[in-house]
C-alpha cells in the first residue's frame, strides 16, 4: 500500500472559480487509486488545472490533435519503474493535466455532479500514470473501465443510470 502521497495541485486558470472541496477531492481519488492498486511506497503527482484554450494547446503540442480535451496524463514510469525524487524517496509518477472547464460542460451533459466528473477524470488520469491504457478498445479498455467504477465506489462516486446517453 502507498505510504504517503504528495499530490501538488497547481491551478493555471482564471475562467472558473474552484469550488470547495475540489482538491481534497482529486488527492482523495489519486490516493484511492494507489491503494486499490497496491503502490508500494511513496509517490508524488503533479496536477493541473487549466482552461479549455490552454488543453487545447498541450493537446496539439504533445498530440497533434488540435481539440480540447477533458484530461491529458504525461506518465512519468515505464512498465512500474520510477524516477525517484532523491530527497524525498517519492517515486515520480507524472502529470494530470484537468480542464475544469470541460469537466463543467461534461457535467451538464451527463447529468451528474461536477464531483463526480473531476473524480472520474482524475482516476482515469492516476490509471494512467500507473500504466493503464484504453487506446486498442477491448479488453485494455474494459479492463481500465472496471478499475475506474471500483475506485469511484469506494469513493463514493458511483455512477448513476443517468450517466449513460441515449
Amino acid at each position: 500500500m502507498a505510504n504517503k502521497i504528495k499530490v501538488v495541485i497547481t491551478n493555471d486558470q482564471s475562467a472558473v472559480k474552484i469550488p470547495k472541496g475540489m482538491r481534497m477531492l482529486i488527492r482523495r481519488c489519486c490516493t484511492a487509486v494507489l491503494t486499490m492498486e497496491e503502490f508500494n511506497g511513496d509517490a508524488e503527482v503533479s496536477v493541473k488545472l487549466v482552461d479549455n484554450e490552454q488543453i487545447r494547446e498541450m493537446n496539439a503540442t504533445y498530440r497533434n490533435i488540435d481539440k480540447e480535451t477533458d484530461v491529458l496524463s504525461f506518465p512519468l514510469g515505464v512498465d512500474g519503474v520510477y524516477d525517484v525524487n532523491l530527497s524525498t524517496g517519492e517515486a515520480q509518477l507524472g502529470d494530470i493535466v484537468l480542464s475544469v472547464e470541460k469537466a463543467i460542460e461534461q457535467a451538464e451533459r451527463y447529468g451528474h455532479s461536477l464531483q463526480r466528473e473531476v473524480g472520474y477524470l482524475t482516476v482515469h488520469s492516476m490509471l494512467h500514470l500507473l500504466g493503464y491504457d484504453h487506446e486498442n478498445g477491448g479488453l485494455e479498455l474494459l479492463h481500465m473501465r472496471e478499475k475506474e467504477e471500483q475506485a469511484l465506489t469506494e469513493l463514493g462516486l458511483k455512477r448513476d443510470g443517468s450517466y449513460y446517453m441515449e
